[in-house]
């Protein structure tokens, strides 16, 4: 239950705020791959998120680096949606023993955080366009060309595993 309200009163303000969940999101993803790392089998699997763990602290320079010029600070706003992603990963960690299936569930659970942030740097971008922050903008395309390319290896990654572990290509 949110107890103060965000004021929020113009699309910058807007996109202020999102750009303060973004960083948090990325800050949170860049605690959760190590787990998601260690939990895999597969060394395709470990390598992709590895890079993306990498990729992912860049992200948050990058963030930090768009706020600090907006606003004078680098301060988050808790992004709920990464909190429930987050949560869900880490139970499918704990509950799938099998390592090939547990491989598949976090490919799942990867592609699940990838949906969401190209659809929060896809709206970010368009935002900072229609602002006229045309810097903002391409900082942000390449972030969320970045999310694309790590969903699209996952998609690779998962077809392997899936043939691996005896689940049909086009079952999922």
């Amino acid at each position: 239950m949110k107890l103060m309200s965000a004021h929020i009163e113009d699309l910058k303000s807007l996109y202020i705020q999102n750009l303060q969940k973004a960083l948090d999101m990325e800050q949170k993803i860049t605690s959760s791959l190590p787990d998601l790392i260690e939990a895999s089998s597969d060394p395709e699997l470990k390598n992709a998120f590895s890079t993306h763990l990498q990729e992912t602290r860049g992200h948050v320079v990058k963030v930090e680096s768009l706020l600090r010029q907006h606003t004078g600070e680098a301060e988050s706003e808790t992004c709920k949606v990464i909190n429930g992603l987050s949560t869900e990963a880490s139970d499918t960690i704990k509950d799938v023993t099998d390592p090939s299936v547990r491989d598949i569930a976090l490919i799942g659970a990867g592609q699940q955080v990838e949906h969401h942030e190209i659809a929060v740097y896809g709206t970010l971008r368009s935002w900072a366009a229609i602002l006229g922050l045309s810097n903002d903008a391409l900082v942000l395309k390449s972030i969320e060309e970045e999310e694309l390319n790590a969903d699209e290896i996952l998609t690779s990654i998962a077809d392997t595993v899936n043939l691996q572990s005896g689940v049909p290509v086009g079952a999922y």
